[in-house]
């Protein structure tokens, strides 16, 4: 049975047609938000999709950036980050979830490229790849350029229209590169190594027009400031216009704010050229003028002081007749002095002549030989008599003197000698020694 209340009652939506509307709702409502706030709950499965939460001391709000937005950002957010996200606000339909579908992230109070700049910017300065030291001189007058750029772009055209107008005779080499996009960071590493292996250039542009911060973000990648960094070529960094600052230009042997500027920076100017040959023509005539004026002023004053052969001629004759008769006479002097000198030593060696010395040397030998057989004697003489009156001392003393007044030596059989009757027992074989012989004897009574 229908109630008769049953068709006053409103319509009730679904749970989808409620979310649905919902999120119908809140995208019109909200087409783009900025939002602020703490990271937290971040996580990322394997789909390559981030889900994470935004809070602040009171609320909190989901969120999701899919793997198309996410990849496009430099650094990894961390639990605990303060973040500023843009995207768009909405509903999860199937669970009926208000979240924000996040379509950029940055840290919060500076920008990602921007943080990424910093950070590698001071990770290469303590590296050293900044210091002066390590940075080599650009050639004044180089032989061959070489240029890393992208081969249909305005740098290109702008640098060698500079070098057509200022130098055109130097040779250029394109090292063709792109220098924007995901590929650029590797082409250019490429390009700078085939102008190192082409080995012509001595000074190498590196570089491109302007642009975004993200346009220009390949001169900003590690791996492009550390092929820079190690070129054996002195680089130049010419990206963007005055404004702008990249890594490359930190790493590059010179910066130049643009690519034309970089081309005046390594290029002589042949109109400066052509006027310093100029004043260098004149300057030299004027010297040549010079010298030659002064050079004529000194072959007058030369022409003038000379003199006739001949009479310096005779004069030289004349001094060196004059010496001749000057060292003759000093000749004979010399003779003389020496002949006196010789006469005054043949008396001196008269006088002191040798025979006399040796006659008297002759008899002190003499004297000396026979006081020397007269000592020898008066000393043998006192040695015999010293030896006859030690014999007799000792013939006093001698045991054997003792022996020859009737007294004997008594021996034991171990060899000890008896000073004592007690010394010896009954029947004890001795031996006694005399002046002259030994006795061997049996003791038979002790007393």
């Amino acid at each position: 049975m229908s109630s008769p209340f049953a068709d006053s009652r409103p319509r009730s939506l679904t749970v989808s047609e409620l979310n649905h509307q919902a999120r119908h709702l809140l995208e019109a409502s909200f087409m783009q938000v900025w939002v602020e706030g703490e990271l937290s709950g971040f996580s990322r499965p394997s789909s390559g999709h981030w889900y994470f939460s935004l809070k602040d001391r009171k609320c909190q709000v989901r969120c999701a950036m899919f793997r198309g937005a996410n990849q496009r950002i430099r650094t990894l957010p961390r639990e605990g980050d303060q973040v500023r996200i843009r995207g768009k606000v909405t509903v999860y339909e199937n669970r009926g979830d208000f979240q924000i579908i996040c379509e950029h992230l940055e840290p919060a109070g500076l920008g990602a490229l921007q943080q990424a700049f910093e950070q590698l910017r001071e990770k290469l300065r303590q590296e050293g790849l900044f210091d002066n030291e390590r940075k080599k001189p650009i050639p004044g007058m180089p032989r061959h350029i070489g240029i890393v750029t992208s081969p249909t772009g305005a740098a290109i055209h702008d640098i060698l229209t500079v070098l057509g107008r200022r130098c055109p005779g130097i040779p250029v080499t394109l090292y063709p590169t792109a220098v924007q996009g995901e590929a650029a960071t590797a082409s250019i590493v490429r390009a700078i190594e085939l102008a190192q292996a082409h080995g012509k250039a001595d000074v190498l542009i590196i570089g491109r027009g302007g642009g975004s911060l993200e346009d220009l973000w390949c001169f900003n990648e590690e791996a492009v400031a550390r092929a820079i960094a190690g070129c054996t070529i002195p680089t130049v960094s010419a990206v963007g216009h005055e404004v702008d600052v990249t890594i490359a230009d930190f790493v590059a042997d010179l910066r130049a704010p643009t690519p034309s500027a970089a081309a005046e920076k390594i290029s002589p100017d042949q109109s400066v050229w052509h006027r310093q040959l100029v004043e260098q023509q004149l300057r030299l005539n004027a010297a040549m003028r010079r010298l030659l004026r002064i050079t004529g002023t000194r072959l007058g004053d030369l022409a003038a002081r000379l003199r006739d052969p001949r009479r310096e001629l005779q004069e030289k004759a004349q001094r060196l007749d004059d010496m001749e008769q000057r060292l003759a006479g000093a000749f004979n002097r010399r003779l003389q002095r020496d002949a006196t000198r010789v006469s005054h030593l043949q008396q001196r060696l008269t006088m002191q002549s040798p025979g006399r010395t040796l006659a008297q040397a002759d008899s002190n030998v003499t004297q000396l030989g026979e006081r020397l057989v007269k000592a020898m004697q008066l000393s043998l003489r006192q040695r015999r008599e010293q030896l006859e009156h030690s014999a007799q001392t000792l013939n006093v003393v001698s045991p054997l003197a003792t022996l020859g007044r009737g007294y004997a030596i008594v021996h034991r059989q171990d060899g000890s000698i008896a000073r004592r009757a007690s010394d010896l027992g009954p029947g004890e074989a001795i031996t006694a020694r005399l002046a002259e012989g030994t006795i061997e004897a049996d003791v038979t009574a002790i007393k």
